[in-house]
């Protein structure tokens, strides 16, 4: 049996309309943990602007905008890989290819609570999960996406609250490592 693809999910909790630095820094920083964990990134509703119209042309703007991640190169990578994708605001749920969709929160309903060694149980045994993780204070809150969600993560397990760009790089790097005992 093949193992599950993790993806990173990003979903945007900053500004729907004007693409900013946030966005920019946060796609660069999430694809060099993509690339290291064996994971695909996927952005959710990010105000791109029209010309850039496929992930290699998003993949090569920012790129040619950041010193994060070999200036650009990881990202660049997933994007000839076909591992960085692009999505608009989910409209009815996620798109089926990621699998489970699994919520990253510091307060998960205990009815769809999961921890890293269920989701590295669940890869193993060749279903996909994507880890959305919302973008900014705000987060997911009040965003309509966490009854999307058919599973809560807690990654610390205490419910402590990470800053986005730490929390996106610690949650991959937790299922791995039970991916690999």
């Amino acid at each position: 049996m093949s193992r599950g693809r993790m993806t990173i999910g990003l979903y945007n909790s900053y500004d729907p309309v004007k693409f900013a630095e946030a966005h920019r820094r946060v796609i660069a920083r999430a694809a060099p943990v993509a690339l290291a964990f064996d994971a695909n990134l996927a952005t959710f509703g990010f105000p791109y602007e029209k010309e850039l119209r496929t992930p290699a042309d998003i993949a090569a703007w920012v790129s040619g905008t950041t010193s994060i991640g070999e200036e650009g190169r990881y990202l660049r990578e997933l994007a000839d890989a076909g591992r960085f994708l692009a999505f608009e605001f989910p409209k009815r749920g996620f798109p089926p290819q990621f699998g489970e969709v699994v919520i990253t929160t510091n307060q998960p309903d205990a009815k769809k609570r999961v921890d890293a060694p269920s989701l590295a149980k669940l890869l193993r045994g060749g279903t996909s999960v994507l880890l959305v993780f919302g973008l900014g204070s705000h987060g997911l809150e009040d965003r309509g996406i966490l009854p999307l969600g058919r599973y809560e993560f807690d990654l610390t397990e205490k419910g402590i609250m990470l800053e986005t760009a730490t929390a996106i790089g610690a949650a991959p790097a937790i299922i791995a490592a039970h991916l690999r005992s």
